[in-house]
């Protein structure tokens, strides 16, 4: 392609609503432009890098034995009110009344696909032969972002890979979970990613496996632990420590157990502002209802509750914050004084609250809390559990390291769904004794966009973007510093020609315009290698070649460029395909 014949609207300055890095370069180098908020365009840079990942995403879906087939975006509401998805995903969903005829019909524009392909497949395969089996798409996907930020990192339309197995046993679920999972792998290896598999939050639903794929960034929206030493990663809803549980015995220091006032105190900050304590002194004391049943949770006063860890150590399908009436009637009080002495309910404790010495908790009273809380004494606990967030220099829990917080870019996420859907959709199959049973399904998306947008945010320096070759808009820029020089551009145009030939991604830059502003382009939208001709190397019969992140060219005969150019392409690719696991 040339230049002059394509649309790349680069840009000097970084747009001022523009607030990360991707979101800047991508507008910048001519990737995207907004429509309105939540909704962009991709320029035809963008688009061909995001093509590139798609194919890579396609021809390891391919190879891990997934078939391509093609869902329609607009869905009837009635299959999201049968799985109860409709009220679950709120107004997240964009869903709208047509008219047609004398009629309205009620559609969703689809955030994802597990009910059409659910339905699909329970219509047409019925018998434990045809099973298992693994579809996916690639579709655009419509989700009404309420704070669209970011560019193209949250968006309301976006591209993504989604695919669905369906199988007859736990056993055929693993299979292709555990291709997928080394799908993924060679995937994001092979867009030239640095990336984490980490452990997330199933639910009750999808069991213990669930793995995110995460691109470490210092503007990831998501938080995740992550141990050097083993390689141990979780999200913070799954993350566990390698804390162990603590003696239970009743400090030796105890003091006098007394009740003072704290009017209109109901928080942590609150209290240990009145009381002139640290919020490590005290312990929160949380009210749930676990398959509604009241049950206190304690939790040190600086540390923040792990829900899904506490659903866990419970052994509960379902798991909120109690009512206020609830609250009421176990600990006597209003909201904002509970506490573990005298509750009318089973307590369950973090391993941190043990060891705190007259700790301050709620007294069970309004505007009262109490001094001198010690366990054993006070109140009396069987054991402790793993309850918090995990936290930066925690245990880990694999190996003797510690855990570092990072911030993470979520790309993909493979889940184990079970028969949610098939149930609910009547997605059955026949077994050898010819009883129905629901189909064991898993699911496994990657967010296509967010592949190209987490290489711009984590991949570029001062002066632009950084591709790898894989998924560069081009993979060879070739500059004639003056297009009005006949044979510069005789030259250019045959290597041009050349290196189209042999299958080269190549672009000519055959503006009439300054080589610093050239140069300057050919930074900023990344393209990995670059063939600059003219000057005085022309006369002497030598062109310049240059890697995006070499300090300096690389003078070569002119009868040698063509050979020299492929030779280096043909290294690049076998460096990067040897970073891609088996």
């Amino acid at each position: 392609m040339r230049w002059s014949k394509t649309f790349i609207p680069t840009m000097k300055e970084n747009p001022s609503d523009a607030e990360i890095p991707s979101h800047q370069l991508m507008l910048r180098a001519g990737l995207i432009r907004q429509l309105m908020a939540g909704a962009y365009s991709y320029l035809p840079l963008g688009w061909r890098s995001v093509r590139k990942a798609e194919q890579i995403v396609r021809e390891e879906m391919d190879r891990a034995g997934a078939i391509e087939l093609f869902l329609p975006a607009l869905q009837p509401i009635d299959l999201f009110e049968k799985t109860g998805r409709k009220e679950a995903f709120g107004n997240v969903l964009i869903n709208f009344h047509v008219q047609r005829g004398d009629r309205k019909v009620h559609l969703a524009l689809g955030p994802t696909h597990e009910e059409v392909i659910t339905d699909l497949i329970g219509r047409h395969l019925n018998s434990y032969r045809q099973l298992p089996i693994c579809v996916y798409q690639i579709q655009t996907k419509f989700r009404n972002e309420e704070r669209p930020r970011f560019g193209v990192l949250r968006t309301s339309e976006f591209i993504m890979k989604d695919a669905y197995s369906f199988g007859t046993s736990l056993e055929q679920l693993n299979t292709v979970y555990d291709q997928m999972y080394k799908a993924y792998c060679r995937i994001f290896a092979r867009c030239g990613l640095t990336y984490l598999p980490v452990e997330a939050e199933s639910g009750p639903i999808g069991g213990d496996a669930s793995h995110e794929f995460m691109v470490p960034a210092n503007n990831g929206e998501d938080r995740i632990v992550h141990c050097e030493g083993c390689g141990y990663a979780a999200n913070l809803e799954r993350a566990e420590t390698g804390r162990k549980a603590p003696a239970l015995a009743t400090s030796p220091a105890a003091a006098a157990l007394q009740k003072v006032a704290t009017p209109n105190a109901t928080s942590i900050e609150q209290v240990s502002r009145m009381l002139k304590c640290k919020p490590e002194q005290m312990i929160k004391t949380l009210i749930y209802k676990a398959d509604d049943k009241p049950v206190a949770v304690l939790i040190r006063g600086d540390h923040e509750a792990n829900e899904a860890k506490i659903r866990r150590a419970l052994g509960a399908k379902s798991l909120g914050l109690a009512d206020e009436k609830t609250i009421r009637e176990v600990t006597g009080a209003p909201v904002g004084f509970a506490g573990p002495v005298g509750i009318k309910c089973s307590v369950i404790a973090d391993h941190d609250v043990p060891p705190i010495a007259n700790a301050i908790t709620g007294a069970n009273e309004a505007d009262a809390h109490l001094t001198g809380v010690n366990v054993g004494r006070d109140y009396q606990l069987t054991t402790t559990h793993d309850l918090r967030m995990a936290l930066a220099d925690d245990a880990c829990p694999k190996c003797a390291g510690k855990l570092k917080l990072v911030h993470g870019i979520e790309v993909g996420h493979v889940f184990k769904l079970g028969t949610k859907y098939s149930v609910a959709l009547a997605a059955e199959f026949l077994d050898e004794k010819e009883q129905r049973h629901p189909m064991i399904m898993g699911c496994y998306g990657i967010g296509v966009n967010r592949i190209v947008a987490s290489l711009a945010e984590t991949s570029f320096d001062d002066n632009g973007l950084i591709w790898p070759l894989s998924v560069a808009p081009y993979e060879v820029l070739v500059i004639p510093l003056n297009v009005t020089e006949p044979d510069t551009m005789q030259l250019a145009e045959r290597f041009y020609k050349e290196l189209g030939e042999a299958g080269v991604d190549v672009l000519l830059d055959d503006r009439d315009a300054r080589a610093g502003f050239k140069f300057k382009d050919a930074d900023l939208i990344g393209v990995p290698l670059r063939l600059v001709i003219g000057g005085k190397g022309l006369k002497e019969g030598l062109v310049e070649l240059k890697w995006r992140t070499d300090a300096a060219p690389t003078k070569v005969p002119i009868v040698d460029a063509i050979a020299r150019v492929r030779e280096m392409l043909v290294e690049r690719r076998a460096q990067d395909a040897s970073r891609v696991p088996a």
